[in-house]
């Protein structure tokens, strides 16, 4: 599995709206000189955001976007499955595979895919914010490798 450009960026426009937010709506264009993304690419980002209510939009003069919920609300994992579609590591876990009942690897690939959803489930936006995403493993306080 790996993260793609349209889920990393989904959390940096998340956190940059919540940064900037204060003043009111955020411009898309303002967002995305300031993250260094193409204003296209996060008009993407920004419509699926805005489908699963991450997002709040207004059009118009002084519209833009800001975040629906408070950033404690906002899960890293829930946020990445919206920009990305499903995060399981090998497509036999969405379905659809007909060797899913007698497949010796399926425990390993079940148990990688729980332990990245419990992984991610356990950021939100708010300990993003707080520089917290890369520094510690949640609720633990521990760096990761547990140095």
């Amino acid at each position: 599995m790996m993260i793609s450009t349209k889920g990393r960026y989904a959390l940096r426009l998340l956190i940059d709206v919540a940064e900037h937010q204060e003043g009111g709506y955020i411009r898309l264009r303002d967002a995305a000189k300031r993250q260094g993304i193409s204003e296209k690419y996060l008009e993407i980002i920004v419509r699926a955001l805005v489908q699963e209510g991450y997002l709040t939009g207004v059009r118009g003069k002084g519209g833009g976007y800001r975040l629906s919920k408070a950033p404690e609300e906002y899960s890293v994992r829930r946020v990445l499955e919206a920009a990305e579609g499903p995060l399981a590591p090998v497509v036999c876990l969405e379905g659809g595979c007909p060797r899913m009942d007698g497949c010796p690897t399926l425990p390993l690939w079940q148990g990688l895919d729980r332990a990245i959803a419990e992984y991610l489930e356990g950021f939100t936006l708010a300990d993003l914010l707080r520089g917290g995403g890369a520094a510690a493993l949640p609720g633990t306080g521990e760096a990761p490798g547990g140095a």
